[in-house]
């Protein structure tokens, strides 16, 4: 792991600040380029920049909303839900996995899009260092080159292919 704390007031800025990260992946800004896992009309999932897990994804709709209940209808949470369950299937068979930790985060001060994250769990990971502890970046985030994560992505992209076909 590295520690990132050069980074992360950097990060929070951008986060606070900044134009909405998941809106500039979706047009296609140079600035915001991700792996990309997966991407319908509705939905685009892929791998979290800044991990502290590996396989780290996130998955969002791709349309701008930013609360889950005021947002979007019950029809259009299940949706998102179908595609967060078979993402993290993909992740789940293509990075060791103890426990798969699903949640949503964000707030109206930062990071607003509205999205999920799937965080594997590797295995032996002690318990102290697992749950909110493992996700936080305060306590470093993995380094892995674009090249790592690349090959990291098309696991979990090719998983999912087949599983659709």
């Amino acid at each position: 792991m590295e520690h990132i704390d050069p980074y992360l007031d950097r990060y929070v800025e951008r986060a606070r600040s900044g134009p909405c990260f998941i809106c500039e992946l979706v047009r296609n800004n140079p600035d915001y380029v991700h792996h990309v896992v997966f991407e319908d009309d509705d939905f685009i999932a892929f791998l979290d920049k800044y991990p502290t897990l590996l396989g780290k994804t996130i998955v969002a709709p791709k349309r701008h909303v930013e609360h889950v209940v005021s947002d979007l209808t019950e029809i259009e949470f299940q949706r998102l839900m179908a595609v967060v369950y078979r993402v993290a299937s993909a992740v789940q068979a293509s990075i060791p996995t103890e426990r798969m930790y699903l949640l949503s985060l964000g707030s109206q001060q930062g990071n607003r899009h509205l999205h999920w994250h799937i965080a594997p769990l590797p295995p032996g990971v002690p318990y102290d260092q697992q749950q909110f502890h493992a996700l936080m970046m305060e306590h470093g985030i993995l380094k892995r080159t674009q090249e790592a994560m690349g090959n990291v992505a098309e696991r979990i992209a090719e998983r999912l292919r087949a599983d659709s076909g």
